[in-house]
């Protein structure tokens, strides 16, 4: 391969779309590694796009793509076939009761579109409210509901969109006597806002339980509880967007589970389909049948196609047979110890945070200020794709570089202590420059 030739033509014709794109040319994957032109193996803390649960190439998924596509791949969308109606029956059973209707589509983006219009018709409003870090999504109606990039420079976002404070229990300025966070207060305080600027239209409020793109901010335990009886008091609908806390990430099936809370609307994509573009909006009876009353429409191209479906049966049929909701809890658990150890022995490792296998990892300057240290993040983040491990940082306004870990389900516990031991070294020769 030319190399210099590859990025010659990626700068003349790629369109760019975000971040820099990692120097590295990619030419294939295998399990928890990705290598590179010169078949350099790198260490994948990121699991593709935070995707990739079962690795990459697995057979499994190898096997189901090969029959699906030479089988059943694609129809037109008013017809259905068995696997997705066994994937509607399989996703149904891993849920509470309540949740039995779902709906089939490609992206997180377009779960969350499905969701947010659901929730507009069965309510009869229109107002939408979500965390102040939140990434629902690049598609108008979920992009309007992300605040933490991306709002400058389109024109107007959807009409009654509003913001709720994300909950950083790092960097909140809700505090009790004792100094710890005061969530409870912030919440309230929240909705507060919320009631004054509201048009009396709410009909839904979207969060994740995990803020991933927010900087790996997790809700604290009874939040979501709250969340929800706050949003009913209202006559709103809770949605929750699983699409990367959901299929086991975080140490169970569904990261809503550890508070006992059921959502009106779960959205699942990323994980469902471990790397493949495969996602879902489940829902009740309820809503679904008053939704389609009155006249709900979602005909895309490719809902309820029948690759995905296979592919997403398979993750599910994958996931339960490997124990990797267990796995996630386990190898979680070891990921946590590592990593409060680097805080615990690193000034500029100034918090740990998250569950399972998404866990993050947030640079400053020092532990006193908290000063976000943006480059000190970019040269780790460059240090350790040297040493053979891929990390993604995310930097946003008034936070420290934040290091978003989200290997495979499927890391080996030796891959998992390679790439920490990695992190490690990496922090020390940046710091010792």
């Amino acid at each position: 391969m030319d190399t210099e030739q590859f990025w010659r033509d990626a700068e003349r014709h790629v369109a760019r779309y975000g971040a820099s794109f990692v120097p590295r040319v990619i030419t294939r994957t295998r399990g928890s590694y990705v290598y590179d032109e010169h078949d350099t193996a790198i260490l994948d803390f990121t699991s593709g796009q935070m995707s990739a649960v079962l690795g990459h190439a697995h057979p499994d998924i190898v096997e189901t793509v090969s029959t699906a596509v030479s089988t059943l791949d694609h129809l037109f969308s008013g017809m259905l076939s068995v696997p997705v109606v066994d994937l509607a029956t399989r996703l149904a059973a891993t849920l509470p009761e309540s949740l039995s209707k779902v709906l089939l589509l490609s992206t997180g983006a377009e779960s969350n579109e499905a969701a947010i219009k659901m929730a507009k018709l069965y309510t009869g409003r229109y107002e939408i409210v979500s965390f102040d870090r939140s990434w629902h999504g690049m598609t108008s109606g979920a992009a309007s509901a992300t605040f933490s990039a991306g709002r400058r420079g389109y024109g107007p976002p959807m009409p009654g969109n509003l913001a709720l404070p994300t909950p950083n229990a790092y960097r909140s300025p809700f505090r009790r006597p004792d100094g710890s966070h005061d969530w409870q207060g912030e919440l309230d305080y929240g909705f507060a806002m919320i009631d004054a600027q509201s048009a009396g239209s709410l009909a839904a409020c979207v969060v994740e339980p995990v803020l991933s793109s927010g900087g790996i901010v997790e809700l604290p335990p009874g939040y979501l509880r709250r969340l929800k009886t706050l949003c009913h008091e209202r006559g709103m609908l809770l949605i929750v967007d699983e699409a990367q806390t959901g299929i086991g990430r975080t140490g169970t099936m569904y990261a809503f589970e550890r508070d006992g809370v059921v959502p009106d609307l779960l959205t699942l994509s990323k994980t469902l389909g471990a790397g493949l573009p495969v996602a879902a909006v489940v829902t009740s009876e309820d809503i679904e049948n008053t939704c389609h009353e009155r006249g709900f429409l979602f005909f895309t191209t490719h809902v309820s196609d029948p690759l995905a479906a296979a592919v997403a049966r398979t993750v599910l049929d994958v996931v339960e047979r490997e124990r990797l909701v267990e796995r996630a809890a386990h190898l979680g658990t070891q990921l946590a110890e590592r990593l409060t150890d680097l805080r615990d022995r690193f000034d500029q490792v100034g918090d740990v945070r998250g569950r399972g296998l998404l866990q993050g990892l947030e640079l400053v300057t020092d532990k006193v200020t908290r000063t976000p240290a943006d480059a000190l993040g970019a040269e780790v983040t460059a240090a350790c794709l040297e040493r053979g491990l891929h990390m993604n940082i995310v930097q946003l306004p008034g936070m420290g570089g934040i290091f978003r870990i989200a290997p495979p389900l499927t890391v080996s516990e030796t891959e998992l202590h390679a790439g920490v031991d990695i992190l490690e070294q990496s922090l020390k020769a940046v710091l010792s420059r």
